[in-house]
């Protein structure tokens, strides 16, 4: 078996985290602007899918920023209109995303981040860990868009780790 350093691991797990948040938004695309933009419940985080989709994306964009060395004073993402804006700005951050991730060398996972959080409180984390939480983080928000499509058309596809794994190595279809 070849070794698996923690930046491969880092690595896949960003891989997954784009594929599943994609996977779920394809879906409410499907659906239509109507249907994403429909409030389905206060019991929710935010109360529309396309609300909850924003609040991912946001989370991505603001800690990319941290890590990159600034602090925003606001999460994005409770302004965008519509689905097509959403994608466009999520397609962006991806990139960057993506990039940061694929530039990082394995000391960087060791490194220290200070950042302030959008109330300006300073703290300070592992990038490695850090990196984790975003991902982490998007599962649970995942779970409720999840569970909102079901609600609204019918369960969606999984989002699995291991469906993603078979999927990307040809043992299942897409």
């Amino acid at each position: 078996m070849a070794d698996v350093t923690a930046l491969d691991l880092i690595r896949g797990l960003y891989e997954y985290h784009r594929w599943a948040n994609r996977r779920l938004f394809d879906v409410a695309a499907g659906l239509g602007e109507e249907v994403a933009g429909r409030e389905v419940g206060a019991q929710f985080s935010f109360p529309t899918v396309r609300r909850m989709l924003a609040h991912i994306y946001g989370a991505d964009w603001v800690w990319l920023a941290r890590w990159k060395g600034t602090s925003p004073t606001a999460l994005p993402g409770a302004d965008i209109a519509t689905l097509a804006a959403l994608r466009s700005r999520w397609d962006t951050t991806e990139a960057e995303q993506r990039a940061f991730v694929e530039g990082l060398a394995p000391d960087d996972l060791a490194r220290s981040i200070e950042y302030r959080n959008t109330e300006g409180k300073p703290f300070r984390g592992v990038l490695g860990t850090l990196l984790q939480h975003v991902a982490n983080h998007a599962t649970h928000y995942r779970s409720e868009v999840a569970t909102m499509l079901t609600m609204l058309s019918g369960s969606p596809p999984p989002t699995d780790l291991s469906v993603h794994h078979l999927i990307r190595t040809g043992q299942l279809r897409g």
